[in-house]
């Protein structure tokens, strides 16, 4: 008969293995879809200039859920 020994690996230690094993496959792939700062491109004026605009359909969903408008 042969004597083998085999590697055995506890539930425990399993766990914790397959834990760092995700955590480091998860800061891979996050790494590059982090995008590098960007400075604000905007002037003042545009910074200041009136965004909401109450077109037909932002009417028409008022008018629907019965907003005051």
């Amino acid at each position: 008969m042969k004597s083998e020994k085999k590697a055995t690996v506890g539930r425990r230690d399993f766990l914790r293995n397959v834990g760092v094993g995700a955590v480091g496959a998860g800061a891979a792939l996050a790494s590059p879809l982090i995008a590098p700062a960007q400075a604000d491109s905007e002037n003042n004026d545009e910074k200041r200039k009136a965004r909401y605009k109450e077109t037909d359909h932002v009417k028409a969903y008022y008018r629907v859920n019965r907003y005051p408008g």
